[in-house]
């Protein structure tokens, strides 16, 4: 009964995936292993894929490649590392953040603070200046401004207007 029910879930999820019933390797352990290091690497065609999800010919050919290295006896760990080395460190689906990807995945938040903190800077210089300076404004548009402003809106209920 278990190895029934072992035998669905592995056809459900080769059905679900891009994998082709002639790469499936035979011993269930090492196909469930093929899977789970498939989803850990990227298409290098649709990039927001994983081989196991992609139909690309090139997806096909990483899939068979991680199967062959897994048949050799290599250890999931030394299976990426050999797609790695072979295809380097855009192959896998979620880099690890050690050595230079730090700057990557720091970036955006220093980035983002800065410009937070260059635009309070920005807010504080400018102050509370809003508008228009009342030192560009001739005597007459001067009048005329003052005139709005009071309550009550313009002169007489007729319509003024500035120049």
């Amino acid at each position: 009964m278990r190895a029934l029910i072992s035998a669905i879930i592995l056809f459900a999820a080769v059905a679900a995936s891009a994998v082709e019933p002639d790469e499936v390797l035979q011993d269930s352990a090492l196909e469930e292993r093929a899977r789970s290091i498939s989803q850990l690497l990227r298409c290098l065609v649709c990039r927001n894929e994983t081989i196991d999800e992609s139909n690309a010919p090139l997806a096909k050919d990483l899939r068979i490649f991680v199967r062959d290295l897994l048949t050799e006896g290599k250890s999931d760990n030394e299976v990426i590392e050999h797609v790695v080395a072979r295809y380097g460190e855009f192959v896998l689906f979620r880099p690890v953040a050690v050595g230079v990807n730090w700057l990557l995945y720091l970036a955006g938040p220093v980035l983002f603070a800065l410009a937070s903190l260059l635009a309070v800077a920005y807010l504080r210089k400018r102050g509370g200046r809003a508008g228009i300076d009342d030192g560009d404004l001739g005597d007459e548009d001067r009048k005329q401004l003052e005139q709005l402003m009071r309550p009550g809106g313009s002169s007489g209920g007729k319509e003024s207007r500035v120049r």
